[in-house]
């Protein structure tokens, strides 16, 4: 009887799928369903891919989907590959920051944001998208909900309560207290309906878009075991790539993200580049005598730290790789952006970003070196010139493309140091894959440096002044302040 009743079951939920995704009607909350592969399932174009993160409210003055379509062809010829669109669902307005609110406080999962167009907008864009061999990833927040969410009225067990059984805002995991992101809800992931009803909504974008895949806004505070649940329902629509906003080596290692942020690296970069700002003063004062008592001292970062780094996430992950980034929209809004972080130095970090192990993102306005720390809770805009860094970047992601050296995770070849006698300010590596082959020489420094450099065998072409290069013996290179040389043998 037992065996019948189950039989039953499973072609009733099976042909009830098929209606749901023919109609395109929000499926059921009993989407859940194991996946029989291995993970995780990624799809091909994630070999040698960038990506490039979409700030839409701030891309153009109408800030709309169609809008945004006319600036395919351009980033497409840049070397864009995935494009990362910030939340695209309505705000909540029922305790917002600012007059636009945080589009991090979702008020539905399942529509999209009236200022940037409709359903029907956003799939046209999709396919525009895809028309351009692009791919589309969204960023969804599984987190938390705006307070005027359905789900608030709905389902108010769905949400975390405080000692008074009222809903509260999100809890810092670390310390026990509020992140102060007071314009949204907490939701509380021991509830197994609405570990149901988010994977519910998730699949529908899927099913009903035809997106390429997720961002996961904060989901190293999500239950570890909810990420094998979710892509376990997630990989048995399609491959995906997923995309980890922390640093948690375990759901990228189980298998549910095929990436995370670098941002322990990132943070090192931004350390080297203050050091050797504020080194420099330092010294220039302790000259003309004019240190302050008192002065805060930055520690001492160098060049030597990136190993230290890169140490430590070889021995954390087994699956996998990592963003990395000078810029994205936390950073820009928050930190500042990467001309007063890294000053400039600003683009020799971005060059090894594009070279390094992982794979490398753009944050928009980047392309036009954008000097501007964009409103995150206000309409703002990006002051769009004749896109000043388009070719920079453009040179780096078409290496990335038709060089195998510099692919993806195992796609790529492994990162091999090479000393130059000068370590703690000159940063150098080759890798090598299938006989495709880079020489990277970074000066992450703010003066003139010297770089012995040993032969290697071959035939190079320095990819930003196209200049031959052969290694036949030792090499001594004299590099000004931040220049960086990027030699390639294809």
């Amino acid at each position: 009887m037992k065996i019948r009743y189950s039989f039953f079951i499973a072609i009733t939920l099976f042909f009830s799928a098929i209606f749901i995704t023919s109609c395109g009607i929000k499926p059921s909350k009993n989407s859940y369903t194991k996946g029989q592969y291995d993970k995780p399932l990624v799809p091909d174009f994630h070999k040698n891919a960038t990506i490039y993160e979409v700030n839409l409210r701030h891309y153009t003055a109408e800030n709309t989907f169609k809008s945004f379509e006319a600036h395919l062809p351009r980033l497409k010829n840049m070397g864009v590959d995935i494009l990362w669109f910030m939340p695209i669902h309505p705000i909540a307005l029922k305790n917002r920051k600012g007059g636009l609110g945080s589009p991090y406080s979702i008020a539905d999962y399942y529509k999209t944001n009236p200022d940037y167009g409709t359903l029907e907008d956003f799939k046209h864009m999709v396919q525009a998208i895809h028309q351009a061999q692009m791919h589309i990833i969204i960023d969804w927040v599984p987190n938390h909900t705006g307070w005027d969410h359905p789900w608030i009225t709905q389902h108010p067990d769905w949400y975390q309560k405080d000692k008074n059984g009222n809903i509260t805002d999100p809890i810092d995991y670390n310390t026990g207290e509020s992140w102060g992101w007071t314009d949204v809800a907490a939701l509380d992931y021991k509830n197994p309906k609405m570990r149901l009803g988010m994977i519910d909504a998730m699949r529908f974008w899927v099913n009903e878009t035809g997106i390429d895949g997720f961002r996961m806004d904060v989901a190293h505070a999500v239950p570890e075991d909810f990420w094998i649940q979710c892509t376990d329902s997630l990989y048995n629509i399609k491959p995906l790539f997923m995309l980890s906003e922390g640093e948690n080596p375990n759901i990228v290692n189980n298998g549910a993200f095929v990436a995370d942020y670098a941002w322990e690296m990132h943070h090192t970069l931004n350390e080297i580049a203050a050091y050797q700002g504020a080194n420099r003063i330092e010294n220039a004062n302790m000259v003309q005598g004019n240190l302050k008592e008192g002065t805060k001292k930055i520690v001492k970062k160098t060049a030597l730290d990136i190993d230290l780094v890169l140490a430590k996430k070889a021995s954390q992950y087994q699956k996998g790789y990592q963003m990395q980034f000078t810029s994205n929209h936390d950073e820009n809004s928050w930190a500042d952006t990467e001309f007063a972080r890294m000053g400039n130095g600003h683009k020799a970090f971005a060059v090894l970003c594009a070279t390094f192990n992982g794979f490398p993102l753009i944050y928009s306005g980047q392309e036009a070196a954008m000097d501007k720390k964009l409103e995150f809770f206000e309409k703002d805009f990006i002051p769009w010139d004749n896109y000043t860094y388009a070719g920079f970047y453009k040179t780096l992601f078409d290496l990335k493309h038709r060089n195998q050296a510099l692919w993806n995770g195992t796609y790529g070849g492994n990162l091999v140091k090479i000393p130059t006698k000068n370590d703690e300010n000159v940063y150098a590596f080759t890798r090598e894959k299938n006989g495709d082959k880079v020489i990277v020489i970074i000066n992450l420094s703010a003066t003139l440096q010297k770089a012995e450099i040993p032969a290697i065998p071959g035939q190079y072409n320095e990819v930003f002044t196209q200049t031959q290069k052969k290694f036949v013996a030792n090499e001594f290179f004299l590099l000004q302040p931040w220049q960086f040389l990027v030699y390639s043998n294809k």
